[in-house]
């Protein structure tokens, strides 16, 4: 009888227990799961060094076909490429192959993407949106064997009907398509909001560096920590964008003449004439390394600052480059601040390179161009996709005017300095208010409207447009230091042009090399 009794007795005991096991598991799942859908900002500030460790679900769809692309270009042309690709895919419901770079006969070497890019992570962190193969599947490259490649030149700047229309047929019809370039292919606006972040997220997520490069760049980034706040200047002086522009400012005649003469050994560069002087008024030409010192100088940048150059090589570097050491003796590069074996394995792949000088750019205290291209493009938006962090976009063509006036004697260093900063106060990096959004008519509006009123302290009160009487008044302050703002008269109304800092005690004089006369 007690044998019986027992036997019920510890029957129920195994089912409870399994149960309640059964039902902690569960709610660890949930729970990890809860865990894996929260939103990274909420768990780990975002960081150019940070990867979520988990890989979203895979998106299953019916292909209409394989997408085969070859980004071409430098670096960051390549990566704005890449991502706009990544986003047409997914609007074609094609699968991607992964990309084939074109080799052309600039100096970005012979690189490959896996080269340079993280071809796992590719694959793998945008599977929930797009398919991404290594290569073609064994089917597709026998077809390929019998039959040409149809490939074609997407239009410049096209719209989703573009390819809806007239790319989408296509390679329904063929299976296979290969865009041939891949710069510039798809319109900056008027698409879904969707397809935007999905960009964003290639450009700035997606597409990570290889390990060694990755290690390598932070390695940088971990010693200029150890020196404290640190600036990142894109200082673009190379003689092949000296070529390729036409700008000769502050060049020799034998300077200007070997310039010149490579401008024209291009077949694709402009041969024609250039007229550097007018490119430069309109603020096409790029900061000589002379004019960025006292820009820097002016915006308030310590002399003790760290400045990490990222650039190729600077032309006639020991002559050009002495003011600026001067003006900022913290001047360093990769070069510099590594072991020739540690940089020697990206030596000969300018892309390798380059994407150093991005991870460091990305993790600076300020960014600051001196000229457009794709890496001011991308460097900007990731850090403003990270949050935001200082970056000063120089308005090239009020910059120049000013450093004119100030070098013939038009301006004094305290009206200079002033007028600097007072057309960059807008021109730092901070994020809009989407409420309120500020249009590029605006901008140009703003910065129009400031180069009159610059234009007329130039020549002392001389009306231009709508404003007269632009002068420069001074006070002195508490602690002895002079204070400046610009006031005009608009309309025969008084109008100030808001804007006051402190300037030098001595305000005839522009600083000297190695000394910083401003305060923030």
């Amino acid at each position: 009888m007690e044998t019986t009794a027992k036997q019920p007795s510890s029957l129920a005991c195994i089912k409870f227990w399994a149960v309640v096991i059964s039902t902690m598991l569960l709610i660890l799942w949930v729970c990890a799961t809860q865990l894996a859908t929260l939103d990274d900002k909420t768990m780990v500030p975002k960081s150019a060094f940070y990867f979520p460790n988990s890989f979203p679900p895979q998106r299953i769809y019916e292909s209409n076909g394989y997408l085969i692309i070859s980004p071409n270009g430098g670096l960051n042309q390549k990566r704005l490429g890449i991502s706009d690709m990544v986003a047409i895919a997914r609007y074609l419901n094609a699968t991607l192959v992964v990309p084939k770079f074109a080799h052309g006969k600039d100096r970005n070497g012979t690189c490959e993407f896996a080269d340079i890019f993280d071809v796992n992570h590719f694959i793998t962190s945008l599977r929930d949106e797009v398919k991404i193969l290594k290569e073609l599947p064994s089917e597709q490259k026998t077809k390929l064997e019998s039959e040409p490649l149809y490939y074609m030149f997407p239009m410049s700047f096209a719209s989703l009907e573009y390819y809806h229309q007239r790319v989408l047929p296509r390679i329904q019809k063929r299976g296979i398509l290969l865009f041939a370039q891949t710069d510039a292919r798809l319109a900056n606006n008027g698409l879904p909001r969707e397809l935007q972040r999905l960009r964003c997220r290639v450009r700035y997520e997606a597409l990570r560096y290889t390990q060694p490069i990755e290690e390598t760049g932070r390695k940088i980034v971990d010693v200029l920590r150890e020196k404290g706040p640190f600036l990142v200047l894109h200082l673009r002086y190379e003689k092949d964008l000296l070529a390729f522009t036409g700008c000769d400012e502050g060049l020799t005649e034998e300077e200007a003449a070997e310039v010149k003469q490579l401008r024209y050994s291009h077949d694709e560069w402009k041969r024609k004439p250039i007229d550097s002087k007018k490119k430069r008024e309109r603020g096409l030409c790029p900061l000589t390394p002379e004019d960025t010192a006292l820009v820097l100088q002016a915006l308030g940048i310590d002399n003790t600052t760290t400045v990490y150059i990222a650039a190729g090589e600077i032309y006639n570097k020991e002559k050009r480059m002495a003011h600026l050491a001067a003006a900022y003796p913290n001047l360093v590069t990769k070069q510099t601040m590594l072991k020739p074996e540690e940089l020697e394995p990206f030596m000969e792949h300018a892309n390798q390179m380059a994407a150093l000088d991005y991870i460091v750019a990305i993790e600076s205290d300020i960014y600051v161009p001196t000229f457009f291209g794709n890496m001011e493009e991308s460097v900007e938006g990731h850090r403003r996709y990270l949050g935001y962090k200082t970056t000063i976009s120089l308005d090239r063509r009020l910059v120049f005017g000013l450093i004119d006036q100030y070098k013939n004697g038009t301006l004094m260093w305290d009206e200079f300095s002033l007028l600097v900063n007072k057309v960059h106060e807008d021109r730092r990096g901070k994020p809009e208010n989407p409420d309120h959004p500020v249009t590029t008519e605006a901008k140009r509006g703003k910065s129009k409207e400031l180069g009159q009123a610059i234009s007329i302290v130039g020549r002392k009160e001389k009306r231009i447009g709508n404003y007269s009487n632009c002068k420069i008044i001074r006070q002195q302050g508490r602690n002895g230091d002079v204070l400046g703002k610009m006031e005009c008269d608009l309309d025969n109304e008084g109008a100030q042009v808001d804007g006051s800092m402190q300037s030098p005690k001595t305000v005839n004089e522009g600083p000297t090399p190695g000394e910083n006369q401003l305060h923030q």
